[in-house]
């Protein structure tokens, strides 16, 4: 039953998707690569990412685009998943049981099944929430500043599980 009522929620989200479907290039027209490295895991190369932003300083005080290119197949379901544990292994109880639900739903709503080759961007607005794309076309337009910190923090806080990729993203790796 609590599958089918998720299911359901996922499903009036969305509805709720934004009709201007532009790229994350539009949003970020003078965006520069700050850095750019590989996800590794038991040495299979899981995605390559690449972090654009219009300052040549990282801050998370200014807008940038964290760009995914996949060399694998996930899930949705792994990734939503994935990001939900990583979200509560930096905060730990931080975020409440409901406010992790509806921010799964959300991330249920943002993401697709990638393929080898597949792109996901996601552009991080300061004070607004974030936005997420596919090669083409808008996929969500999230709206929860928070979520935003929380999800990006996957990749950018100082706690990630990978600080070297982390160290190449921001262009600091020696």
């Amino acid at each position: 039953m609590r599958k089918i009522a998720l299911c359901i929620l996922i499903a009036l989200a969305s509805i709720a998707l934004p009709a201007s479907a532009a790229t994350w290039r539009d949003e970020l027209p003078q965006a520069k690569a700050l850095g750019s490295g590989d996800l590794t895991w038991f040495r299979l190369r899981i995605y390559t990412a690449k972090l654009w932003s219009e300052s040549l300083q990282f801050s998370l005080n200014a807008p940038f685009a964290l760009e995914l290119t996949y060399h694998r197949s996930i899930s949705r379901t792994q990734f939503v998943e994935t990001s939900i544990d990583e979200i509560k292994r930096l905060f730990g109880k931080q975020y409440s049981a409901e406010q992790l639900k509806r921010w799964e739903v959300e991330m249920y709503r943002a993401f697709t099944n990638v393929n080898e080759g597949d792109q996901l961007i996601g552009v991080f607005l300061p004070n607004q929430g974030c936005r997420f794309y596919n090669r083409n076309q808008l996929l969500a337009d999230i709206r929860d500043p928070e979520f935003a910190k929380a999800f990006f923090a996957i990749w950018f806080d100082e706690r990630t599980k990978d600080s070297g990729l982390r160290e190449q993203l921001l262009g600091s790796a020696k």
